[in-house]
């Protein structure tokens, strides 16, 4: 058994296959640039990487090329088409509607469409690879894996914005999360590691990226996320705000005279790490320059530790405690650093982190000292490998 994932951006489009028979990836590949000049697929496969500059008006022909390099006698893995016996697309925002996957029909993309108001730069991309799928094999089976579902187990309570009640039911505002296939995988995976059943579990996750949220997961479900109406919200990501006191909007609207969509650009792209270190959006480039006495890039690390650690005590208050603290995603797999100060600011409630086990960089590993009362481990996410595992199921 054969399933293909599609994630699919604006111009862009990354794939992996994934044999289900060992759940190994067998080729990845990503699609940039696509409907402007100079597109490229990067694919490997076999370990070797390959580069095809080639011309993608859209996504039709961008998947086509795709379809045709995984068939192909020598960049491919499968003999012909036939061999996938189904494709998963990851889908941001799936609203109230969608607290599990779906197979995907005309009345799913309906109200995939329905949600790109609230998440507008990913559904209609999602959209466009859906819809370029079923031109090209529109024979195949396909479903859709949403970010937010996991997290529909959130009791109404947290879920609520203290706003008039009438703008959640006249327009669905409230706190959705996402991640959550990411969450989910970790979750799982961290219980296996410690054989333990999740469900006995009471589990924070934290997905450290440019994109970074935290995730309460207790009895194998999601009761408390720290994103919100969209991937805005909760902790300081690589140039997103996260949380703020929402009279800074309109204060610095005032004072600058901005539009609704200029402050929505400096919320989204010029904050976080980024608007404070004045370096850079990767962590990587503001570590080094805190590390060699950059005052902005170790304030930057500071802030988001800190509120990292906030966070992350909100979950315990969802859960009533701890027992597993993970790290996932490119900050959270990669940054000694990061995890560390997170850490010292849990210390307090007996989280003991060996400083000597912390220097794992994107392994599984446990990295708290035999004595810590909350175990931490580094759990590398595979999205791609949770949105096949679905596919799957409902195929």
């Amino acid at each position: 058994m054969k399933i293909l994932v599609l994630n699919s951006g604006s111009s862009s489009l990354k794939y992996q296959v994934i044999d289900m028979e060992n759940e190994k990836t067998i080729a990845k590949g990503y699609f940039e640039r696509i409907g402007q000049p100079n597109s490229f697929l990067s694919h490997k496969v076999n370990g070797m990487k390959h580069k095809f500059e080639r011309e993608a008006k859209d996504h039709e022909e961008a998947i086509s090329f795709v379809l045709d390099r995984l068939t192909n006698d020598h960049y491919g893995v499968i003999k012909d088409l036939s061999e996938l016996n189904g494709i998963g697309h990851r889908i941001v925002h799936g609203g109230e509607k969608f607290a599990d996957s779906v197979l995907i029909t005309d009345e799913v993309i309906e109200e995939i469409k329905k949600c790109s108001d609230l998440a507008p730069l990913h559904n209609p991309a999602a959209i466009l690879g859906i819809e370029a799928c079923r031109k090209v094999v529109p024979d195949m089976k396909m479903v859709a894996v949403f970010d937010t579902a996991f997290h529909q187990s959130i009791p109404k309570s947290r879920y609520i914005y203290p706003i008039p009640y009438k703008y959640y039911e006249n327009y669905a505002v409230r706190k959705y999360g996402f991640h959550g296939t990411s969450h989910q995988y970790v979750s799982y995976r961290v219980a296996e590691m410690l054989e333990k059943d999740v469900k006995d579990l009471k589990i924070v996750s934290c997905h450290l990226g440019q994109g970074a949220s935290i995730c309460a997961v207790q009895n194998g479900k999601s009761v408390e996320t720290s994103m919100g109406l969209t991937p805005l919200g909760g902790i300081p990501m690589g140039t997103r705000s996260g949380d703020l006191d929402p009279s800074i909007l309109t204060y610095l609207m005032k004072k600058e005279n901005l539009t609704a969509d200029q402050i929505d650009e400096i919320l989204n792209k010029k904050s976080g790490v980024y608007g404070v270190s004045r370096v850079s959006m990767d962590f990587r480039d503001i570590e080094f320059e805190a590390l060699v006495g950059g005052t902005h890039a170790k304030l930057s690390l500071d802030i988001f530790c800190y509120l990292i650690a906030g966070y992350i005590m909100k979950c315990a208050v969802a859960m009533g405690g701890i027992d597993v603290l993970t790290f996932t995603a490119g900050v959270g797999e990669k940054s000694p650093y990061c995890r560390e100060n997170i850490c010292k600011n849990l210390e307090f409630m007996g989280a003991k982190l060996d400083l000597t086990k912390n220097e794992v960089k994107g392994e599984e590993a446990i990295i708290s000292k035999d004595n810590s009362s909350i175990k931490i481990c580094v759990v590398p996410t595979n999205e791609e490998l949770m949105i096949a595992r679905e596919t799957l199921k409902l195929i």
